[in-house]
């Protein structure tokens, strides 16, 4: 079975600068490469990922970082501008991100998992499955007008793989060389990569692509859990 996305529009939903590239990137890519419109909504600024050599106004640096990877992409972005360690599904984080599938219409929403690592995913995945209900809701006003009906939402991987179950796995074997490219323009993020509390990414990224990939069949893979619910389920 081969997936198109050529008549879709494919929006990320991520907590972090840099989440996009490790666990969907790929796909976007491809959804790209298909003729679909692409964006990544950063609901956070990152402000709170520094590395042990602190840099002074990382939140700009990192929105610059993020701008200079969705280039590359040839995605929109859209900013949430929450503090890092804040993020909470409350009516403000629900209406901002509301206002934004409003904005971009998305007809496919991929977003982190509820059982991924860090708490900001956790809240990003809640905001964002919310968000999908209610952005097609006459009764929740924003400055856009209410979408036709809610796009789909499928679960994205998480961090190492940990605890998560795919359901769909998207080659993204041609576009691994971009995936990696886009992750290289987050160099903040990379500096951790010796932190105790941090990891290297560029090669959590590979090897976690090239895992995917090897139980899929492929070179490498981007895994996903369609949200079956109703009104976000859809046939592919």
């Amino acid at each position: 079975m081969t997936v198109n996305f050529q008549d879709d529009r494919v929006l990320a939903v991520v907590a972090h600068p840099d989440d996009a590239e490790l666990l969907c990137a790929g796909t976007l890519a491809r959804a790209k490469d298909d003729g679909a419109a692409t964006a990544i909504c950063v609901l956070c600024q990152g402000d709170k990922g520094q590395p042990n050599k602190p840099i002074k106004n990382l939140t700009a640096l990192r929105r610059r970082e993020m701008l200079d990877s969705g280039k590359l992409l040839g995605a929109e972005i859209f900013f949430g501008g929450f503090p890092d360690a804040t993020l909470a599904d409350t009516t403000q984080s629900r209406a901002v991100l509301v206002e934004v599938y409003r904005k971009f219409k998305p007809t496919l929403v991929l977003a982190h998992s509820a059982t991924d690592y860090h708490a900001d995913h956790r809240a990003a995945s809640a905001v964002a499955e919310a968000a999908s209900w209610f952005c097609a809701s006459r009764g929740q006003k924003t400055k856009s007008a209410a979408m036709e009906g809610p796009p789909a939402l499928w679960w994205m991987d998480t961090i190492n793989m940990s605890g998560f179950d795919p359901a769909i796995y998207i080659d993204v074997t041609r576009f691994l060389p971009l995936k990696q490219r886009m992750l290289q323009c987050h160099k903040s993020q990379l500096a951790r990569g010796t932190d105790g509390d941090f990891s290297p990414l560029s090669e959590l990224m590979r090897l976690q692509a090239l895992a995917r990939g090897a139980q899929s069949g492929v070179g490498a893979a981007e895994a996903f859990r369609p949200h079956n619910v109703f009104k976000r389920a859809r046939a592919w």
